[in-house]
Formats: structure tokens, C-alpha cells, sequence
């Protein structure tokens, strides 16, 4: 066969080079800002335990508490499933799957709170409280009985508190690298930030940390709270968070919506503050524009309905519960609050079921994808993306196992890491 004939062209090669030249600080801007999904875990919830209440069986406690919720008012897979409607096909497996979470790793990401939730009996015993807090997370650590994500809620930047949220933080790293180190999974979170210079003042104060200790430039972040309005949106009219994000330098690693401080700066009445209030929605849809693909994530907020009291209370508490954790994930706000042990029962069905329910059509539509097989959806590499992404967080909170997502794919786990964050595999085409 003959040499095949280049086409013609009309301009020269020092055309794209120019044009290359001129976009060159554009293409770093993009890496710099927008690096993609870090790819590693998001825990599903995030539980608040004032410092003054928070002991060596805390997760433990919750777990047990959690079953024993369970036991009492949904013993089994039929009535746990008329309560929340799950399918009949999945009752049983949900229902199996609940109780080994809550048996192996009833708490997923937990933050000893040293802010709204805390009232200690005098202001000098905080400084004590912060030195248990990071005891107690080196001990579970050594232990093997660690959340995957622990740490703190220090106060906020504002003036009154300021000095004492720094001494707070001061304590509770010092108290963890004198026990050995920072761990892997340790998350602080920001609570009350209106400005971004209250989002760069938190990231100079670590800078000092890192220098003191001796630790890597950039090796401790931080999650903002967005509870304002001033948050979502600037005197100037333009979008705080965004700001925010950007202030952070690389140190942000997700936004966490305020249900009730944020609902009570707009002037919603108690009786509708919630995190399907307009309101809400609004605020949580400018955190998601402003965080997507820059590596920071969004953590819903919670209900302060708890189900507690009879069975017939328990059960309208876990159906709004259920309800608001499915709303939240079609939405794909994928991290939410628990503010009681009574949550996490309903959290983690939702999260299940959400999985479970759209498993096989996901894996098919990958697998096709992989196979170039087409089918009857025609899928692009954005799609792909989220598809393994979609498998991944059902393997990393339970609700998928490694073994059956690599029978209906025909995938390994590499082969989804590749495909959910194609920049960090160097953009290089998936082939098989």
C-alpha cells in the first residue's frame, strides 16, 4: 500500500506555536486551579462531638447506640423496608449491610467540636479538652480504631473568639505530633467565614505550624463552613466562596453548608430551617459551581429532627432523614451531618440503597464504555468519569463490594481510579 498523502494546510507551524505561547499562562491557571477530584475517599457523614463530651468509646458508643435503635424499631429487612420504601429486591441486603456498617465502622468522619456545640464549665478548661482531643485520636490511631477522618472544630476568626480558636489548634497539633505525628485522615474545619482574609489568616496561621514543627509546606488543610450569607455572596456582588477557595492556596479541602446559623442569617423561621429550604438549595448550588474541579468538596448540612420517643416518632424522624440524604445525593452533595446515633441507621440505608438501586446499569453502561460495545446510551469520557466515580464511592462506604463491581465491569480498581480522574492518569486513553 502506497504512502497515504498528507492533506493540505493553510497555516504555518509557527501559528500554533504563538497561539501556544499566548495560552501558555492560561493552561497553568487551569492546573493550578482547577486539578480535578483528589481521589481519595469522602466520608458520607461527619458527626459533631462537643469537646467536653468526647471519650475514648465515642464511636464505639454511637455504633452500639445505633443497633440498638435498630433492633428496637426496625429489627428487620421488612419493616425497615416499609418504613423508608426500599425495594422489596434490595430490603434484605440493605438491611444486612446497616447492621455490618454499624458493627465494623458505624462513624465515618468525626469532629471534636470546640465551637457552637461546646460549653465547657469554665473558660480554662478548653485547654485541656483540646489536649485530650488529639490524646485520645493518636490512641485511636495506634489503636486501629480510628474514624478514617478525624479532628477538630476550632472557633472562628472573628475577634472575640479568634485568640482562643488559635490556641485551641495550637494545642490539639502540638498534642498530636508530640504523640507521634499528624495522622493520615486528620480534618480541621472553619466555622463562621465571611471574609476571604479570615480564609488566608488560617492558612498563614498553619504556615507558622508547619515551619515550627518542621512539617511539609501544605501539609495541613482545612474545611471552610459556609454559614453566612456573606459567604455566598460579597458586599461587591460577587461569590465569597469562590474567593474563599481561591484564598485557601490549595488548602481547602471542602465546603460545609451551616444548615441553621446560615438559614438564621437570611431570616428563616425556625419552623423552616432546613437543607431543603430555597434557601438552602440556593447556597449549596454557588458552593457547588464555585468548588467543581478544584479538588474541594460539598458536605450537605442536617436535620435537628431526631428520632427519638416511640416507635411512631422514630419512624417520621428516619423518613425525613432518608428523605433529605437521597435528595441530597441526587444532587451530588454526597457528605452530609449526623447529629444523632438515632441518623445513622437511615444514613447509611440512603447511601446504600442509592447505590445498590443504580449498580447494574452504571457498570453496564462502563463496561460498555471500556469495550467500545455501545448499547442503548452513548456515553463520552465526562460520563465515564462519573460512572467509576459513582462505583467508587459505593465500594469506598460499603454499599458496593471490590469483587462484584469487577464481575459486571470486567474492571479493576486502577482501571476505575483511571477512569474517574483521567488528568491525574496523564490523560492518557484507556484501552483494553
Amino acid at each position: 500500500m502506497g504512502q497515504q498523502e498528507k492533506p493540505a494546510t493553510s497555516l504555518t507551524g509557527a501559528v500554533s506555536e504563538e497561539i501556544s505561547a499566548s495560552l501558555a499562562p492560561v493552561d497553568e491557571e487551569l492546573a493550578r486551579r482547577y486539578p480535578g477530584d483528589p481521589g481519595t475517599r469522602q466520608p458520607v457523614h461527619t458527626i459533631y462531638v462537643p469537646g467536653d463530651a468526647f471519650a475514648a468509646d465515642t464511636i464505639r458508643s454511637w455504633g452500639d447506640a445505633a443497633l440498638a435503635a435498630l433492633d428496637e424499631h426496625a429489627p428487620d429487612a421488612g419493616t425497615l423496608a416499609a418504613v423508608l420504601g426500599l425495594p422489596d429486591a434490595l430490603a434484605d441486603d440493605i438491611h444486612t449491610r446497616v447492621r455490618a456498617k454499624l458493627e465494623r465502622e458505624p462513624v465515618e468522619d468525626l469532629r471534636v467540636d470546640f465551637e457552637d456545640g461546646y460549653t465547657p464549665a469554665s473558660p480554662g478548661d478548653e485547654d485541656g479538652h483540646a489536649a485530650r482531643a488529639a490524646r485520645l485520636i493518636a490512641e485511636a490511631h495506634a489503636a486501629g480504631t480510628a474514624a478514617p477522618y478525624m479532628g477538630i472544630r476550632m472557633k472562628c476568626m472573628e475577634a472575640a473568639v479568634r485568640d482562643r480558636g488559635i490556641r485551641t489548634l495550637d494545642i490539639f497539633l502540638t498534642g498530636l505530633m508530640e504523640a507521634g505525628g499528624l495522622p493520615e485522615g486528620l480534618v480541621l474545619t472553619l466555622p463562621k467565614v465571611t471574609y476571604p482574609q479570615q480564609v488566608t489568616a488560617m492558612v498563614r496561621l498553619l504556615e507558622q505550624f508547619e515551619k515550627a514543627r518542621g512539617l511539609a509546606p501544605g501539609r495541613i488543610g482545612f474545611e471552610i463552613q459556609i454559614e453566612t450569607s456573606q459567604s455566598i455572596l460579597a458586599a461587591d456582588g460577587t461569590a465569597a466562596v469562590a474567593r474563599m477557595i481561591d484564598a485557601a492556596e490549595g488548602r481547602a479541602t471542602g465546603l460545609h453548608y451551616g444548615t441553621f446559623d446560615y438559614s438564621a442569617c437570611l431570616g428563616v423561621s425556625a419552623a423552616y430551617q432546613a437543607s431543603d429550604h430555597p434557601a438552602a438549595d440556593h447556597a449549596k448550588a454557588i458552593m457547588q459551581v464555585a468548588a467543581a474541579g478544584t479538588g474541594v468538596r460539598v458536605s450537605d448540612g442536617s436535620t435537628n429532627v431526631l428520632p427519638v420517643g416511640t416507635t411512631e416518632k422514630v419512624h417520621d424522624a428516619w423518613r425525613l432523614h432518608y428523605g433529605l440524604t437521597r435528595r441530597a445525593l441526587a444532587r451530588a452533595y454526597y457528605q452530609g451531618w449526623d447529629m444523632h446515633p438515632g441518623h445513622l441507621p437511615t444514613r447509611y440505608a440512603a447511601v446504600f440503597a442509592f447505590y445498590r438501586e443504580g449498580f447494574e446499569q452504571a457498570a453496564a453502561r462502563l463496561a460498555a464504555y471500556a469495550n467500545r460495545a455501545g448499547g442503548d446510551v452513548m456515553d463520552e469520557p465526562a460520563t465515564a468519569k462519573a460512572l467509576s466515580s459513582y462505583l467508587l464511592r459505593g465500594i469506598d462506604c460499603g454499599a458496593l463490594d471490590t469483587a462484584e463491581v469487577a464481575r459486571h465491569t470486567g474492571l479493576t480498581r486502577a482501571d476505575l481510579d483511571a477512569f474517574a480522574a483521567p488528568r491525574r492518569a496523564e490523560l492518557t486513553t484507556h484501552t483494553r
